[in-house]
């Protein structure tokens, strides 16, 4: 029975530290998310190319044969759109809201023509484009945000030296950018 007791008295006081540390650490670590990182660079609704080596941000990129861009967007003034075409041997795009939680992913083997055009906007936004539909988004897939701000992460497929530079040139051309009518 008393070593029941002491064992329960344990895991309590346990517990009660483990919660404390947690607590008192825990500044520590806000800010420094996935999408914090991004906000950290430059400006918002453009790609940057990450380096091989982590910025002042963190971020990196870490495959030595995928070269990434990342962009921090909002669709609370209007939809956002991404575009980018090129000839690399595979992209793809992955869309995360403010939690980092993945919205929305694609590649050029599900996009029309093998370009991107993606068009991010909020459940009302979409209406609108849906109502006077433009000539410019014949093309574009369009998804709903269920947020106002997020990141997209595109990866260009670079497997040997020869197509370093048509990836890095896909990921400059690429854009990520509030859409105008």
């Amino acid at each position: 029975m008393r070593s029941a007791l002491f064992a329960i008295l344990v895991g309590l006081v346990g517990a009660a530290l483990l919660h404390i540390v947690i607590v008192l650490a825990l500044p520590q670590f806000t800010g420094k998310d996935a999408y914090s990182r991004v906000l950290g660079l430059y400006e918002m609704d453009s790609f940057f190319a990450l380096g091989n080596e982590p910025g002042t941000t963190g971020l990196a990129n870490e495959d030595p044969f995928l070269r990434v861009a990342v962009c921090g967007f909002s669709v609370s003034a209007g939809p956002a759109r991404f575009l980018a075409k090129g000839s690399v041997p595979f992209w793809s795009l992955s869309i995360y809201d403010a939690d980092s939680n993945e919205i929305f992913s694609m590649n050029d083997h599900t996009a029309v023509n093998g370009n991107l055009d993606l068009v991010m906007a909020t459940p009302i936004q979409l209406v609108d484009l849906r109502k006077t539909p433009s000539e410019s988004l014949a093309q574009s897939i369009m998804v709903e945000m269920p947020d106002e701000e997020g990141y997209a992460v595109l990866r260009a497929l670079a497997p040997t030296d020869s197509f370093q530079e048509p990836a890095r040139n896909f990921l400059a051309e690429s854009s990520c950018e509030p859409f105008r009518r």
